[in-house]
């Protein structure tokens, strides 16, 4: 126990953002775990014979491996994913295993803690690192490499499979959800106060945990139903139904107010920094566009928008929509093409990558932009310091993925 927590010790020296979740883990002796292992109650159980013949910098890096997949959250991922993908069993256990590890090698050794013999990376399998369990588990089978790591055995917390040593939701010494959830916000917090301490990785996932990921489908969809019966858009005077005021004003009939169902025009950004996958899922939300404004597709056009604006095009069925584009971005075109169409359009919906100038002055409509994340924006290489304008406080915003 004694060499254990001097391991965690030199741990928390070396990667002092993940203090709190290391001091956190509650030790398990346990000689039928062959090395150590985690499970979702943050429990660590640990081999006295792993310990033995591990020296102290190398089991300061197994501390910060086991703590990588609580945080990650690795248990309720994979669960997730197995659920999803009807895959049980031991292989199936190991491979999310080997892909949550994949995940969170990268970001370890290094400054302070040496790369162990045998230690599980990416470059195994000549993958790019910096992914996600869920991306590693869909790019390849990993039937060539599962014989050599059947030791491999980060428990319940790494794969969402409980083992037989575990002592489950009602054993001792387990923190509860919201200590968890505690943890996990504390230590992101240390990172986002100083980022420097971390690798990209860690400031990537502590974004994340501050800003959680949200449903955009359902957010983009309330943007736009939003926008289609704010005050103003689609009203039109109508004498088929007399206005009630008509009563105090004898011999006199008033129009009464109704509501047109709303013109929509949805300008996609087609340049050449948005993939062939995010102009499909575009096509998809314009589909979700027509049934969000009563179903009516007659009232709702396409426009294509790189560098210039196309034709703007009226909606029969979104899958046989042709998008033009490739070249570079300019979504101003694109704005002034859907307000010269006639009638004009109640609501925009811009779907866009943001890389792209916005109009100076916001449109005589409401204006609804679908922004496909980036990790990396745009750089000017004569200025270093440059930072590409976001969507403009006009419109509302949806971030779609």
């Amino acid at each position: 126990m004694a060499k254990l927590l001097s391991a965690r010790l030199h741990a928390v020296q070396v990667r002092p953002y993940l203090a709190d979740a290391l001091f956190a883990l509650h030790v398990v002796e346990d000689r039928s775990v062959p090395t150590m292992a985690v499970d979702s109650y943050w429990r660590c159980y640990v081999s006295p014979g792993f310990v033995a013949r591990t020296p102290v910098e190398e089991l300061a890096g197994v501390w910060v491996h086991e703590v990588s997949h609580l945080l990650r959250d690795h248990h309720g991922r994979d669960e997730v994913y197995a659920r999803e993908h009807e895959e049980y069993g031991p292989g199936a256990r190991l491979r999310r295993n080997i892909a949550a590890d994949f995940e969170i090698n990268d970001d370890i050794y290094g400054d302070g803690l040496p790369l162990p013999a045998g230690v599980v990376l990416p470059s195994l399998l000549s993958l790019p690192e910096e992914l996600l369990t869920e991306e590693y588990l869909g790019m390849v089978s990993m039937s060539a490499i599962t014989p050599e790591l059947a030791w491999l055995d980060c428990g319940s917390g790494a794969d969402g499979q409980e083992r037989p040593w575990e002592l489950g939701p009602d054993g001792g010494q387990g923190l509860s959800r919201q200590q968890r959830d505690a943890v996990r916000f504390r230590v992101a917090e240390g990172i986002k106060g100083r980022p420097g301490d971390a690798p990209e990785g860690w400031r990537r996932w502590a974004e994340e945990a501050f800003h959680p990921p949200q449903p955009w489908r359902q957010l983009l969809g309330a943007a736009v139903r939003s926008a289609a019966s704010a005050p103003g858009a689609g009203e039109d005077h109508s004498y088929r139904r007399p206005s009630r005021r008509s009563a105090g004003v004898p011999k006199v009939v008033l129009p009464s107010l109704r509501r047109t169902p709303p013109r929509v025009s949805v300008v996609i950004d087609t340049s050449g920094s948005v993939s062939d996958a995010e102009l499909g899922s575009a096509l998809l939300e314009v589909a979700a566009i027509s049934r969000a404004v009563g179903g009516r597709r007659d009232l709702v056009s396409v426009i294509s928008c790189d560098a210039a604006a196309g034709v703007a095009v009226p909606l029969c069925r979104a899958e046989n929509i042709a998008l033009v584009g490739g070249g570079g971005t300019d979504l101003r075109s694109g704005f002034a093409r859907a307000l010269r169409s006639r009638p004009r359009p109640d609501v925009i919906v811009a779907l866009t990558d943001g890389q792209t100038p916005w109009p100076s002055a916001p449109p005589p409509c409401r204006t609804v932009v679908g922004l496909f994340p980036r990790r990396t924006r745009r750089v000017d290489e004569e200025n270093p310091d440059y930072v590409p304008d976001g969507p403009p406080p006009w419109a509302r915003v949806v971030t779609i993925g």
